[in-house]
């Protein structure tokens, strides 16, 4: 014959060990504590000053908005700021649309 007969391994014992079962987790729980100190915990914290950051925004700060506008604020509102990015030329955008204050004096 050309194709030789194939057999079935037994199985192997069951060990109801409870300990096996729990070493087989660790890897995945491990990973989740790495993923969580590299990634999770990082950008919580950047969320946390950016909030404070766009709730201590002041008429006359000099910021620079996600889009890469810079300006001064003109106006205050809840949701939205006006900023003054020329003379005379003032744009509106969201509060959180800013991703930087500047220091005082950057523009001129």
């Amino acid at each position: 014959m050309l194709i030789s007969p194939a057999f079935a391994q037994a199985a192997p014992a069951a060990s109801g060990d409870a300990g096996s079962s729990l070493l087989s987790l660790l890897p995945l729980v491990l990973m989740f504590v790495v993923l969580y100190f590299i990634m999770i915990r990082p950008q919580m914290k950047r969320q946390k000053e950016h909030k404070a950051m766009v709730e201590a925004l002041a008429k006359g700060d000099e910021v620079v908005t996600a889009g890469g506008l810079a300006g001064r604020i003109s106006k205050l509102g809840d949701t939205y700021l006006g900023v003054e990015v020329a003379n005379g030329v003032e744009v509106q955008v969201q509060r959180n649309a800013v991703a930087q204050v500047l220091p005082k004096g950057t523009l001129k």
